[in-house]
């Protein structure tokens, strides 16, 4: 369930959401507030029903959300990102397709006001811009999936039921080129969303606070 009172409130658009932390852990509940007035968005530790944050419990994390890049992901109807202007990510899944949309719209509404507020010039073209956003988000989704690839070949190359020897020059070569070749396309990526929100920033750099 997703709480708002708009924009012009003070009161932050907030809910439980499940933040994907890594290949290992996967999903894990957290309940995410944003601030309209600042556009921070916080997410604390949540236990599940019945559970509640607390007045004054630090934040798990924070992510800024000017120039940040809200986009729907294609994996299934309910999961969506926010690639950060610092060039962190959020994977996040709402509880169903109706709730996501309900947070990619407040985000990124919140965003654009925030992004608008750091002095953008030219003023941004929307549909322009999340055309450029959905094209970086695709790009974010592939690479993940390549990701899982490479830890796959990794593991296969390094399993003892494998029928080559783990000091094959050939199986280690191999193995080295595609954690080199992830790498640089994960680096080839950040440096294309860093310089896509530069522009949407009219050239000025976006700050992390």
């Amino acid at each position: 369930m997703i709480k708002s009172a708009g924009l012009s409130s003070n009161r932050p658009l907030s809910g439980q959401l499940y933040k994907y932390t890594n290949v290992v852990k996967g999903w894990q509940q957290r309940w995410f507030a944003v601030d309209p007035e600042t556009g921070v968005l916080s997410y604390y530790l949540f236990d599940g029903p019945g559970d509640t944050v607390q007045p004054g419990q630090p934040a798990r994390g924070e992510a800024h959300l000017a120039a940040a890049v809200i986009c729907p992901s294609d994996e299934d109807s309910r999961t969506f990102t926010i690639n950060c202007a610092s060039g962190d990510m959020l994977k996040l899944r709402a509880t169903d397709a109706r709730a996501r949309q309900e947070w990619v719209n407040g985000l990124r509404a919140i965003a654009e006001i925030h992004t608008k507020a750091m002095g953008a010039n030219p003023p941004l073209q929307p549909r322009e811009q999340l055309a450029v956003h959905d094209a970086m988000a695709s790009a974010r989704q592939q690479l993940q999936a390549t990701e899982l690839s490479d830890a796959a070949l990794a593991r296969c190359i390094e399993s003892s039921d494998s029928p080559f020897p783990h000091t094959d020059p050939d199986l280690l070569l191999l193995k080295a080129t595609s954690a080199a070749s992830m790498q640089c396309l994960l680096q080839c990526l950040g440096l294309l969303m860093r310089q896509q929100q530069c522009a949407a920033l009219g050239g000025k750099p976006a700050r992390d606070h």
